[in-house]
């Protein structure tokens, strides 16, 4: 069976990398938005939500509109209700998730199949019998 690695960590020590190691193995991008975290209250009273729901009930669904949030190590096996702008879609945290935003796994456009053009929508369309 093959094992899965984060950046050249195995999956089994992720959850026990220190939050400085972190910040070194992720984008600037991410990086900054973590450093930045008293600027946004949004976004640290949600860390300081995760981090109690996991102590007190992991198993929960934990609904969430701020998809900017960067995914931490400690959030391995939690499963987040993320807002997509109609609905809440589950995204479950796994290794390959690391790093990356909330918002990256609850796609807010979706994909559009147009069928042909209806009743009175072309010139053609006026002669053609409904049943």
């Amino acid at each position: 069976m093959m094992k899965i690695h984060w950046k050249g960590i195995d999956e089994n020590e992720v959850h026990l990398i220190s939050d400085e190691d972190f910040l070194k193995r992720i984008s600037s991008r991410n990086r900054k938005t973590l450093l930045k975290l008293k600027t946004n209250p949004r976004l640290k009273k949600f860390m300081e939500k995760v981090k109690m729901i996991k102590e007190k009930n992991p198993k929960k669904l934990i609904k969430t509109q701020v998809r900017e949030a960067i995914i931490m190590p400690s959030w391995i096996g939690l499963v987040f209700g993320v807002h997509n702008g109609k609905e809440y879609k589950k995204v479950e945290i796994t290794v390959n998730r690391i790093g990356k935003r909330l918002g990256d796994f609850a796609f807010t456009i979706g994909r559009v199949a147009h069928s042909g053009p209806g009743v009175g929508a072309t010139r053609g369309s006026k002669f053609v019998p409904l049943k």
